[in-house]
């Protein structure tokens, strides 16, 4: 056996999802760029789900479904305010939140593949409700009931703030929303298909992707983005700022992918949205402060930005909190993760790999008393 870590290089499986070839990002093989220009979330969603882009009538019919299955169980909006508001970060609360509702699921540990299909509806449709919901009663507001006549990403930042975004503002996301959908075998992917390849069920396997996500190496990196900028200020900041951070061998959050040599395709489109957001808001500096910050980084570690870094400023353009950064990820990453685990279930194995032992040797019992 040899050892891999982080299991960096290693084939996994086998899927039609995605891929990523030379910097090349697919999904069923459309290049993002082609989808992050020209398809809708609900498109990519079909796409990921059945292999195929939809037809208008098939499109529709997701919608209508995903419009259906939107709202809560209030057993779910109830628990939220039991909550420790201030100290619960909203990932945890997704998590939980997800746990959760297969308690309120009749078909949760239904494992034929209509009932996990349907369960992928209710889960991705009710992804947005938890975030948006979550934020709301943290601050002491009502939920806002979705409308069925939005789009899914206006829908979002309709019930987030009771108002009807506008075109930019519904581009943003839906954008966003495309662009994170699916990345290959990521680490939060993995984790679900370990999870449901034991035939664990669809929210399990959901919620410990949610775990995996939650760390600031993975789903967390765009929150961490926003707090550097935050830290910096100012555009005469940035230098110093990251200068020190790259003389202390610090890690600066929002650049580098293990699987890109080139650079994140995704990256490109946040940075032409951040640009167009930061200018409309009026507070350009977040973009300028992230392309010097990127001058910098690449040219010194020439580590080109991933899709995190952008990302950040566009989400703090819609006036979204922070730390909300990392489940609006999860709302899109969802549609991929369901993908997989949809998957995994048509040709399961378990996933069990090995472990090369590095302690001591073969030891005897010693009673207690004779212990030093």
């Amino acid at each position: 056996m040899s050892v891999t870590r982080g299991l960096e290089g290693v084939v996994a499986t086998t899927s039609s999802i995605s891929s990523i070839i030379d910097d090349t990002l697919t999904y069923v093989g459309y290049d993002i760029d082609d989808l992050a220009k020209n398809a809708s979330f609900e498109e990519v969603i079909y796409l990921l789900w059945h292999r195929k882009l939809p037809n208008a009538e098939q499109l529709a019919e997701l919608k209508q479904q995903l419009a259906e299955n939107t709202a809560l169980p209030k057993e779910v909006i109830e628990h939220f305010k039991m909550y420790p508001i201030q100290k619960v970060h909203p990932m945890a609360a997704l998590r939980s939140a997800v746990s959760l509702l297969g308690l309120y699921d009749e078909e949760a540990d239904v494992m034929d593949a209509e009932a996990n299909y349907r369960k992928a509806v209710r889960l991705q449709a009710k992804m947005p409700a938890i975030v948006t919901t979550f934020a709301r009663v943290r601050k002491g507001l009502d939920p806002i009931a979705p409308r069925q006549d939005l789009s899914f990403a206006a829908n979002f930042l309709y019930m987030l703030t009771g108002n009807v975004p506008d075109a930019i503002a519904i581009e943003a996301i839906d954008k966003a929303l495309v662009l994170h959908a699916d990345h290959e075998l990521n680490a939060s992917t993995f984790t679900a298909r370990v999870c449901v390849a034991t035939l664990s069920d669809v929210y399990s396997g959901v919620t410990a992707a949610i775990g995996a996500l939650k760390g600031p190496l993975h789903g967390g990196a765009n929150e961490a983005v926003m707090k550097m900028l935050t830290e910096i200020g100012t555009l005469e900041n940035v230098e110093p700022y990251v200068r020190g951070k790259l003389e202390n061998k610090e890690k600066i959050m929002g650049f580098g992918h293990r699987v890109y040599r080139l650079g994140d395709p995704r990256a490109k489109h946040l940075k032409e949205m951040s640009k167009k957001l930061t200018e409309l808001t009026g507070e350009p500096h977040w973009y300028d402060m992230s392309v010097k910050i990127e001058g910098i980084v690449t040219g010194e570690k020439k580590l080109p930005p991933n899709v995190d870094f952008y990302s950040a400023s566009v989400y703090h353009s819609l006036g979204i909190d922070h730390d909300l950064m990392t489940p609006i990820f999860a709302v899109s990453r969802v549609s991929g993760w369901l993908a997989h685990i949809l998957e995994q279930y048509e040709n399961n194995r378990l996933i069990r790999p090995r472990a090369e032992y590095t302690g001591p040797g073969m030891q005897k019992y010693i009673p207690i008393e004779q212990r030093g």
